[in-house]
């Protein structure tokens, strides 16, 4: 895969395929075990979304409350450590990484995040990963298979880490500029923010052609944590009109909505009529990159499952999914399952 016409700012020829915390329907999500399956499945991206230790290393949680996605809650050392706190506006009861040290979290194991849907048969198999680790991993598969691998990092809370002194936006760019790959291979950091995009934008300035950035974009009566902090009335929703995206398109490279934000289920458990969000990003000049494809039944619209049991697979009905979303025009996409994606964009 060719990234030069993509990093130029041209929708890619062919679109690409985003492992979403790896290979996450098949091993626990943001672990090197996923990271490495999703490469080899052939994703052109791979993401961590990143949140801090208490010693400032970046490390690859869905969220810093690790309860669910760890095996913390097992561990009597650290029961004295579970407590409730406030982040962008909503209460989290757990373990939280700002409370522990790497040290303290490579002691961990990872656990699947959806057992219901997924089991539990790779639980304690794997340990957190730094993005270090997970640049080097990329790294080193580039060199065996003369593929470069993107990454799309996401900084999680940014506004949270910020007001409790672990900021990460320069910690990214620390980590990046530290590895050769990081320097070379696409990459591109998102945020569900605006004001750190913003920030970072200022900051890259014209001296660092292989990154770019994605703005996210939440659930539509959502508030962003920033404006929240801030006390600002701005929602998601705000940013989706015409007005919104063109301003979005002076810090920002790429947009990244919820899939059902650009094409809804319909009543009858159809894909839907898609919205305007896709022609007014387009008009903005924003390249869309939607979250995210999953291969169960559970995430795919009704008239695309098979049988009634949410935790059954069907690829079918998931590529039929991904390739109703090309047929708009994005550029590409987040999945779970890359294998699956790499088939919908080859016509495999």
């Amino acid at each position: 895969m060719s990234f030069s016409s993509a990093m130029a700012g041209e929708p890619p020829a062919t679109p690409l395929v985003i492992g979403h915390r790896g290979a996450s329907a098949h091993l626990p999500e943001h672990t090197l075990a996923a990271y490495a399956r999703a490469i080899e499945d052939g994703a052109d991206y791979i993401e961590p979304d990143l949140v801090a230790t208490r010693d400032g290393v970046l490390v690859a949680r869905h969220e810093n409350e690790i309860g669910g996605t760890t095996d913390v809650a097992q561990r009597p050392e650290f029961a004295a450590r579970k407590r409730r706190q406030v982040i962008d506006g909503d209460v989290f009861e757990g373990w939280f990484t700002e409370d522990f040290t790497l040290a303290e979290l490579k002691t961990l194991r990872a656990r699947e995040r959806l057992p219901e849907l997924r089991g539990t048969a790779n639980d304690g198999a794997f340990q957190i990963a730094t993005l270090d680790e997970i640049i080097a991993l990329a790294a080193e598969h580039a060199s065996r298979s003369e593929r470069m691998v993107g990454l799309i990092p996401e900084i999680k809370h940014p506004t949270h880490f910020r007001r409790i002194g672990l900021p990460m936006e320069e910690r990214l760019l620390e980590t990046l500029a530290a590895h050769a790959y990081a320097r070379e291979a696409p990459v591109v950091i998102q945020s569900f923010e605006q004001d750190n995009l913003r920030m970072l934008r200022t900051r890259l300035g014209d001296t660092h052609a292989n990154i770019r950035l994605l703005q996210l974009l939440g659930p539509a009566e959502a508030v962003p944590g920033d404006a929240l902090a801030a006390g600002v009335a701005r929602r998601y929703a705000d940013l989706m009109t015409p007005a919104g995206l063109k301003d979005i398109a002076t810090y920002a490279d790429l947009l990244g909505p919820w899939t059902r934000s650009l094409m809804p289920e319909a009543a009858d458990g159809t894909l839907g009529k898609p919205t305007d969000l896709m022609r007014d990003a387009r008009a903005a000049g924003l390249p869309v990159w939607p979250y995210t494809f999953r291969p169960e039944n559970a995430f795919l619209p009704r008239a695309l499952r098979r049988g009634e049991d949410p935790r059954a697979r069907h690829e079918d009905g998931a590529i039929d999914e991904i390739r109703a979303y090309l047929a708009l025009g994005i550029g590409g996409f987040f999945t779970d399952d890359p294998a699956v994606g790499r088939r919908a964009v080859d016509g495999r």
